[in-house]
């Protein structure tokens, strides 16, 4: 036997093969078969190309992705993944060869629309394509939006405007142990939030061999299942840890006769390495981008000459994998291979990046609660803003031991909250989230895998309170508006697709977030920096505004503005021309996709909002549509992993046509899991390989 290859009811691909190997190359081959244009597409993100046929809107990702040398990283962490671990290098090249057969026989809609054929993959683009996608995770630009803030309106408003912003990532996870469900055995639950994307970025699939039997979320491009998965007698998950590992340093370059240099902490001019590329725009002129590396690492941002806004400095960005050629692929095999949480464990302390808080359970009782990844030793002011590398004491000089944690009344949540990894942070994700599902698992002794549905799709708000504390005070108001009052505080607070009193909170809420973006005191915050554009959503004024509105809100003073005038001024212009219908009217889903929608199917209204533990994230003040959500909801059940159960956004299908594009939707949108399937016997083949 070569490979297997079954689908459930749902698509979802369960494959089995006689070895490790002969299983990497088949899931490269059904990965490619079902998400041909989603390959294509990541493997020119990770290259710098995707501007080739997206055009001038990927211009900016594609300067980034050349600049950061995220292909020549993934390159040399490869090169040295064969030479240290030549079984992953093995297994990693049997999933590319997959790729390479799956996508020669593929018929995706998307390539005759853009007149592109797939490319080639090779042994480093699985590693390219999850550089890719986290290169952002760890939210380095927040860094620019402190020292810009610092600039305008002084250090005190750093920590005013401290919610991490336009969050780019997030999860809820929580942890249940045996002594709290009705089968004495674990459950592990969550969901990753990330932009919603179509086809989604997570796969549901089956990877079954001798050695190994899991099922979970894997990466499409990447082999393996690394985030969440469930091999029948140990189950894992993560959540972004929110830990600071990437650092920006201020250059000083200068033009010389054989290329560029920079000043280091020595006193001394060094020389930085240079050379040009082309980057190829859909309908437009190539664009040459000057490629720069200094000892600290690639020159992302600015020259010789400096930014753009004649600021006499460059930027540059050190991250882990560029600095060990480790991307932490050496955890990946051991993870599938894990029997209990000891192996989970293990095959962690591989991990490098993105960090992350990771639990665990076993069928045994076993329990891990713990932070995996790298994050080096440096200053304190590495961590805050870009520091200048020409002074001494910003270098890295070790790596931190990952914290770990352990469970509060047999319960552990995590929801990017600080936590276990509050030492390796800086800025985390409000409380509420983490608050709620606490709350609610204390609500009850004995849960089963069925409840936790329940969880996932909680609406409370937590976060409106100091607004509706402002509106509870206001008095003088028009007959519109104190009616308008009367409705939000009869609200419940749950931000539900049916309710009009979400939809009203919602509309004033905005326009709070409008009118103190407008007041003189903050205005002038609203101009950005000169850097690039792909980094200009964490430098938005409204953005940040709309993210750390209740402590704006409760802060004992904000710049002399009258915010009770604020709420006042937004009561009154929504109740002038209020919502006519319910919070989903105008909170829908927003998913990116490569290339416009031709269905002509309207998206879907959602319920929850950022703070809820059903995080759909509008942008207060800018657009209620939601870019980001769950990307995958899953119930790891360790007392019986056929009562687990998943679910993603989308289906588990890439190509539009199929049945299984878009027919797990209604379940995402209502709450529901599909079941996790494992017996081969219930399943339909499709095809021997």
């Amino acid at each position: 036997m070569s490979a297997e290859t079954y689908r459930d009811a749902w698509g979802i691909p369960h494959l089995r093969a006689a070895t490790a190997g002969e299983l990497a190359r088949a899931q490269g081959r059904v990965t490619a078969r079902d998400r041909a244009w989603q390959l294509e597409v990541e493997r020119h993100r990770a290259q710098g190309t995707s501007a080739s046929f997206l055009g001038p809107g990927a211009l900016s990702w594609d300067r980034l992705a050349r600049r950061t040398r995220l292909a020549d990283t993934a390159r040399r962490c490869f090169a040295a993944l064969e030479d240290k671990d030549p079984e992953t290098a093995a297994w990693v090249r049997e999933y590319t060869d997959g790729v390479n057969e799956g996508l020669a026989a593929c018929d995706a809609p998307e390539f005759a629309r853009t007149g592109l054929a797939p490319g080639r993959w090779e042994p480093w683009t699985p590693l390219a394509v999850w550089l890719a996608t986290h290169i952002l995770f760890a939210g380095f630009p927040a860094k620019l939006w402190r020292e810009h803030i610092t600039a305008h309106l002084g250090p005190d408003a750093v920590a005013l405007f401290a919610t991490d912003g336009p969050g780019t990532a997030g999860s809820n996870g929580w942890l249940v142990s045996g002594e709290r469900t009705v089968t004495g055995h674990a459950i592990v639950a969550g969901d990753p939030h990330r932009f919603i994307e179509e086809p989604g970025v997570y796969q549901q699939i089956h990877l079954s061999c001798p050695e190994f039997d899991v099922v979970g979320l894997a990466v499409p491009g990447v082999p393996g299942i690394a985030h969440f998965g469930h091999t029948g007698t140990v189950a894992w998950a993560i959540t972004n840890a929110m830990a600071d590992y990437q650092d920006l340093y201020r250059e000083r370059l200068r033009r010389t006769g054989a290329g560029v240099e920079a000043l280091g902490p020595d006193g001394t001019w060094h020389r930085a390495a240079r050379h040009t590329e082309t980057i190829h725009v859909a309908g437009e002129d190539s664009v040459e981008v000057e490629v720069i590396e200094t000892d600290r690492g690639p020159v992302i941002a600015g020259g010789p000459e400096g930014l753009d806004d004649g600021t006499p400095a460059a930027l540059s960005l050190r991250y882990p994998p560029r600095v060990t050629a480790d991307l932490g692929f050496g955890a990946l095999l051991p993870l599938l291979r894990a029997r209990r949480v000891a192996d989970v464990d293990r095959a962690l302390d591989a991990w490098a990046e993105p960090v992350n808080v990771v639990q665990a359970a076993d069928t045994e009782g076993g329990l891990l609660h713990r932070v995996a990844g790298r994050v080096p030793v440096r200053a304190t002011a590495n961590r805050l803003r870009p520091v200048p590398a020409w002074e001494p004491g910003h270098e890295w000089t070790g790596w931190h031991t990952p914290p770990r944690a352990g469970l509060t009344d047999g319960v552990a949540v995590m929801a990017n909250q600080r936590g276990p990894a509050t030492p390796l942070g800086v800025e985390f994700a409000p409380p509420h989230r983490a608050d709620r599902i606490a709350a609610l698992l204390a609500g009850k002794e004995r849960w089963s895998a069925a409840d936790m549905p329940a969880l996932h799709t909680d609406t409370h708000l937590a976060s409106a309170g100091p607004l509706l504390d402002l509106v509870t005070a206001l008095d003088g108001l028009s007959p519109g508006a104190a009616a308008l009052r009367d409705r939000l505080l009869a609200w419940d607070r749950h931000m539900d697709a049916d309710s009009a009193g979400a939809a009203a909170y919602a509309a004033v809420r905005g326009a709070v977030v409008r009118h103190l973006a407008a007041h003189p005191a903050l205005a002038p915050a609203a101009v950005p920096p000169a850097y690039p554009e792909v980094l200009q959503p964490w430098l938005a004024l409204v953005p940040r505004i709309a993210y750390a509105l209740e402590h704006l809100l409760r802060a004992e003073d904000l710049y002399c503005i009258d915010r009770a005038e604020a709420v006042r001024a937004a009561l009154e212009e929504v109740a002038a021309e209020p919502p006519a219908g319910t919070w989903g009217d105008t909170h829908r889903l927003a998913p990116w996709r490569a290339l416009p929608d031709t269905s002509g199917s309207p998206e879907p209204g959602l319920s929850g909002d950022h703070d809820c533990v059903l995080c759909t994230s509008a942008v207060p003040g800018l657009t209620d549509r939601a870019a980001r959500g769950p990307a995958a909801r899953y119930v790891w059940d360790l007392a019986d992993r056929r009562r687990s159960g998943w679910v993603v956004p989308h289906g588990a299908s890439g190509v539009p046509g199929s049945p299984h594009h878009r027919d797990q939707q209604p379940l995402w949108l209502g709450g529901e899991l599909a079941p996790v399937v494992t017996d081969f016997d219930r399943l339909t083949k499709e095809t021997d390989d």
